[in-house]
């Protein structure tokens, strides 16, 4: 299942664009957050692709599942700081709204790309 580079596969392109998006929006946040909350969404958002990178070059379709596990990991609890952002009222809901959703795909494709490798094991 291993692609050439993991800078071909569509789901580590998307999560490398929402990456950029989310280090705009923590501009947004106050002050006193830049270095808890903040620093824990850098992590997680980061997280997201280094793992599907880390996985890919792995040495076997089982370890490159593994990390795109940690990548959905990863990706939810990134999901959760980002809603708490806007219960806080850091963020408005409509400027996180379409950061959500693009969430909501890249969980979609990396579900389906953990599917296609569990069907080759």
């Amino acid at each position: 299942m291993k692609s050439s580079d993991f800078k071909n596969l569509r789901v580590w392109q998307h999560s490398m664009a929402i990456c950029k998006d989310i280090y705009k929006i923590l501009r947004l946040l106050p002050i006193e957050e830049r270095f808890a909350l903040a620093d824990q969404i850098r992590r997680s958002t980061i997280s997201v692709p280094s793992n599907i990178a880390e996985g890919q070059r792995r040495g076997s379709d089982k370890e490159f599942l593994h990390f795109l596990s940690i990548s959905r990991g990863s990706l939810a609890e990134l999901h959760t700081q980002l809603l708490l952002c806007v219960d806080l009222e850091y963020v408005p809901e409509a400027e996180m709204t379409p950061i959500i959703n693009e969430l909501e795909e890249i969980d979609k494709m990396l579900n389906g790309l953990m599917q296609s490798i569990s069907r080759l094991l």
